[in-house]
């Protein structure tokens, strides 16, 4: 992402978009999170914890040092193709934690105002398979769940699709692999592609690379364009407070040690360039530079519109 781009400021028909050199990304909003969804997911970000990083005030922590989490995907258009990273939620889908069962909100409006819709779209890519991620992969139809997408390839890595694959799973994942995931399987629209420790291209300029920890076969997407570029984190950092704090892992990470690794090979790699982090679960303003700040690192946003701060090099989309 160069330095000269920004946000523009969304509207109720106009998703947040980015321009990445002749990539455009448009974040696709699902629901907000709700507020008891930060201290059960990151226990180790307490209210402490957040008090000593004032900048995550007032975007991704409220006033008691609660944060603030978002579910979303990101809709790329890149060498004429619509790629959708991620699936959010999902409706109608019967899932254990009770802020996400039977959910109903306007993602797939949402998605076909941005240009995305679902007939139209290329390719989807699953960053992993946790049921926040895959749930529009399907829709409810009166032949049961179909794929959302039908004339997409879904793709994600083959070590994801393995690891659960042999996993002994509980219901409630049982489930969602039922509903989600096994029938994009089936309908023979699912791609397991082998992502090395430097990342494989899905097509130029949209890079798959390895992020284990938080599952062992999540990824993250690179997006790179003239000379610019942009990452979409997946759940290698849930919250911008694990910036402050990288060693703070989430209670779902299957390899907590890992996925403390990644986070900080990740955030390192990231510190002081001009590509933009695009966050899975990062409220608005959601995308931001990473900075190193002593030990640890932080998010430089772009101001509000019309409140503009001397963050050098932040201009508006189409300026």
């Amino acid at each position: 992402m160069s330095t000269t781009s920004r946000p523009r400021t969304p509207t109720t028909s106009q998703a947040a978009a980015w321009t990445v050199g002749d990539h455009t990304v448009r974040r696709i909003d699902e629901i907000a999170l709700a507020l008891e969804t930060g201290p059960w997911l990151l226990p180790g970000a307490t209210a402490e914890v957040v008090a000593r990083a004032p900048w995550l005030r007032p975007d991704f922590a409220d006033g008691q040092g609660t944060l603030r989490l978002a579910s979303h995907s990101f809709a790329v258009e890149a060498n004429g193709l619509r790629i959708l990273v991620d699936t959010g939620i999902g409706n109608g889908k019967r899932r254990a934690n009770p802020a996400w069962h039977e959910l109903n909100s306007d993602y797939e409006e949402r998605l076909t105002a941005a240009g995305f819709a679902p007939e139209t779209v290329d390719i989807v890519v699953l960053t992993h398979l946790h049921a926040d991620h895959v749930g529009w992969n399907t829709r409810h139809s009166e032949n049961g769940w179909v794929p959302t997408f039908p004339h997409a390839r879904y793709v994600t890595s083959r070590t994801e699709w393995d690891y659960w694959a042999g996993a002994e799973m509980e219901e409630a994942r049982r489930q969602m692999f039922r509903d989600s995931v096994y029938p994009v399987r089936d309908a023979g629209l699912l791609d397991l592609v082998d992502v090395p420790d430097e990342g494989t291209d899905i097509t130029p300029g949209v890079r798959l690379l390895p992020t284990p920890g938080h599952t062992p076969g999540q990824v993250a997407v690179k997006l790179s364009s003239q000379g610019e570029s942009a990452l979409v984190s997946g759940d290698s950092v849930h919250h911008p407070v694990q910036m402050e704090h990288p060693e703070l892992c989430s209670c779902v990470d299957i390899a907590p040690e890992t996925a403390a690794r990644t986070r900080r090979r990740l955030l390192d790699s990231l510190a002081g360039t001009s590509t933009l982090l695009l966050g899975s679960h990062f409220p608005a303003p959601t995308a931001g530079h990473v900075r190193r700040e002593g030990d640890s690192y932080r998010l430089v946003t772009p101001a509000p519109e019309g409140a503009p701060r001397a963050v050098p090099g932040l201009t508006p989309v189409g300026a």
